[in-house]
């Protein structure tokens, strides 16, 4: 049977759909994900819009002490970059 998708705005889309071209299904477990991941989400910035005037802080923002060496050339990855090239790329073949 087809899975609804997931918008990242919490709310599931109109119902189920079939897929067609370029479309992706998304699993039951791919869905659960994402909602904890977004539920998640939404409770840090709860936390920190409430901790705006507040003395005690309720997030903290980790700092290595000590950073890896070996992590000091790593470039940070462009995700929305790497996806257009990919999706490009299975385009071209």
């Amino acid at each position: 049977s087809p899975v609804s998708r997931v918008v990242y705005n919490g709310k599931r889309s109109g119902g189920p759909r079939s897929p067609g071209a370029g479309s992706e299904i998304f699993t039951p477990a791919h869905e659960e994900n994402v909602r904890f991941i977004y539920e998640a989400w939404q409770c840090v910035e709860r936390d920190l819009r409430n901790q705006m005037g507040s003395e005690r802080s309720l997030v903290e923002e980790y700092v290595e002490k000590m950073p890896n060496p070996s992590l000091k050339a790593f470039k940070p990855v462009d995700l929305g970059d790497l996806k257009r090239r990919n999706t490009q790329d299975a385009k071209k073949s």
